[in-house]
C-alpha cells in the first residue's frame, strides 16, 4: 500500500448516528478532487452526534476506514473529521482596526478577524470556526476582498462556530484510537453546504437542511456570507421510531421499510398498494396498506420541518432588524440520509412556501455512482474542505519558495558587487 503522503490525498470521516462514512480522495492537476476509496458501516455508540460508547465508535470508524483502505490501495494517516450535536452553538461578531499603511494587506485581515473572535463564549466551549461575512472600510460596506484597498479604519464581520469542548474530544478520541491524527474538525452543515451549494445560492439567500439519524443541521447563508447555523437534536430516528412503535416492528426493519417504502404525502399513494411487514419474536409477516405508513411518516416529518421553518423566520426576522438581506430567493436544499424519502419536497413546499430541491453532491470524478447520494453529503463536503487548505497552503509554500529565491539571488549579487 503507498503512503497519503505519496499522493496529493484527503480523507474525510463522518461519525453520525446512523453511519459512518470514509472517503478517500485525490487532488487532481486541474483541482478536481477525484474519489478513490469508499468506506461505510452502520454506526453504533453514537446518539444524536455524541459518543455515548466509546468502544463500538472505535470498531465502526475502523471498519469504514479499513474498507476504504483497500479500495483505494492506500494507508490512510489523518482525516477531516465532521462534527454535529446540539452542544453546537453560533454568533455574529465584529472586529475593527486601524490602518496603517497605504493599504490593506493580508496581515491586516488576520488582525481585524483576531479582534473579532477575541469575545467571551459559552463555558466550556472552544471556537471551531471564524468565518468572515464581509469588510467595511470606511464608509464603504459590503465589501468582500478587502487586501489593496486604501482607508483609514478597517470593520470585520465574522460568524464563529463553536462547539463543546469534551464532545469534540471524545469524537477526536476514537478517532485517534484508529491510530488516524484528526487534521481538523469541521461543523457538519458547513461541510454539507461545501458539497450542495453553489456560489449562486449563498449569494442569492438559501438554507440548506442536512436531515441525518439523530440531528438536523441547517445553515442560512444571505449576500453570500453565511449568517446562521443550528442543529436539532432530532431527526430520522424519530420516524424510525414511530414505525416500530405502531407497528410492533424491530427497529432494524422499521428503518428498511422507512426509506424503501416510505412516503411523507399519503395522498401521493395509490390505496391498492401494500407491503409486507415483519413481526417481533418471530411471528408471521403482516399485510399493511401502504397509506396507513404513510400516515404515520406524514406528521413526524411535517413536525420536523416546522422546527426548520420557525427557526428561519426567527433569523429572518433579526437579519431584517440589522439591516442585512434576509430573503431566500434560493430557497430549501435538503439532504442527508432522511432526506432521500418520496414526497419529502411536497412536504418541504407546504411548510416553507417557497421553492424546495433535495441536494446531492456534485463536480467530483471517480467513484461517483457510490457517493452521488445525499446521505454522503457531509462527507463529500469535508474533502471540498480539505482540498481548499490544502491549496492555500500549497499557495502560501509556492509565494515563500519565490520569495527565499529572490533573496538568495539579492544575497549573491550583494557579495559578487
Amino acid at each position: 500500500m503507498i503512503k497519503v503522503t505519496d499522493r496529493k490525498l484527503i480523507v474525510g470521516l463522518e461519525v453520525g448516528t446512523a453511519k459512518v462514512a470514509a472517503l478517500i480522495g485525490e487532488i487532481l492537476p486541474e483541482g478536481i478532487i477525484n474519489i478513490i476509496g469508499v468506506g461505510s458501516h452502520p454506526s453504533r455508540g453514537m446518539d444524536k452526534a455524541g459518543v455515548n460508547d466509546l468502544e463500538s465508535v472505535i470498531q465502526c470508524v475502523q471498519h469504514a476506514i479499513d474498507q476504504a483502505e483497500i479500495m483505494a490501495a492506500c494507508k490512510i494517516t489523518s482525516v477531516y473529521l465532521a462534527l454535529s450535536g446540539k452542544h453546537i452553538n453560533c454568533q455574529n461578531e465584529i472586529g475593527m482596526i486601524p490602518i496603517y499603511g497605504d493599504e490593506v494587506t493580508k496581515d491586516d485581515i488576520e488582525n481585524v478577524v483576531h479582534i473579532a473572535k477575541s469575545v467571551r463564549i459559552c463555558d466550556e466551549h472552544r471556537i471551531l470556526h471564524v468565518i468572515p461575512q464581509e469588510y467595511t472600510i470606511d464608509y464603504q460596506e459590503g465589501i468582500k476582498n478587502p487586501i489593496g484597498l486604501s482607508g483609514v479604519r478597517m470593520q470585520a464581520k465574522v460568524h464563529l462556530i463553536t462547539c463543546h469542548n469534551d464532545m469534540a474530544k471524545n469524537l477526536v478520541k476514537a478517532v485517534e484510537r484508529c491510530g488516524l491524527k484528526v487534521n481538523q474538525l469541521i461543523f457538519s452543515g458547513l461541510a454539507s453546504s461545501y458539497a450542495v451549494l453553489t456560489e449562486d445560492d449563498r449569494e442569492l439567500g438559501v438554507c440548506l437542511v442536512d436531515i441525518g439519524g439523530g440531528t438536523m443541521d441547517v445553515t442560512v447563508y444571505t449576500s453570500g456570507a453565511l449568517r446562521h447555523i443550528k442543529v436539532f437534536p432530532y431527526a430520522g430516528n424519530l420516524v424510525t421510531s414511530d414505525i416500530a412503535y405502531a407497528f410492533g416492528t424491530p427497529p432494524p426493519d422499521a428503518e428498511l421499510i422507512k426509506v424503501k417504502h416510505g412516503c411523507t404525502v399519503s395522498s401521493v399513494i395509490k390505496k391498492d398498494e401494500h407491503l409486507e411487514l415483519p413481526s417481533v419474536s418471530g411471528l408471521p409477516l403482516r399485510n399493511l396498506h401502504r397509506q396507513t405508513l404513510a400516515g404515520v411518516i406524514e406528521p413526524r416529518y411535517t413536525e420536523l420541518l416546522n422546527f426548520v421553518n420557525n427557526e428561519i423566520i426567527q433569523i429572518q426576522t433579526k437579519l431584517c432588524q440589522q439591516g442585512i438581506k434576509y430573503h431566500l430567493a434560493a430557497g430549501i436544499v435538503l439532504t442527508g440520509g432522511a432526506a432521500q424519502i418520496e414526497g419529502l419536497t411536497i412536504s418541504a413546499q407546504r411548510v416553507f412556501n417557497t421553492q424546495v430541491r433535495i441536494g446531492q453532491p456534485s463536480d467530483i470524478n471517480g467513484l461517483i455512482n457510490c457517493v452521488q447520494e445525499p446521505y454522503y453529503s457531509t462527507v463529500v463536503g469535508l474533502l471540498y474542505y480539505g482540498k481548499e487548505l490544502y491549496m492555500n497552503d500549497a499557495a502560501i509554500e509556492k509565494r515563500s519558495s519565490i520569495s527565499s529565491w529572490f533573496k538568495h539571488i539579492n544575497n549573491w549579487l550583494k557579495k559578487e558587487f
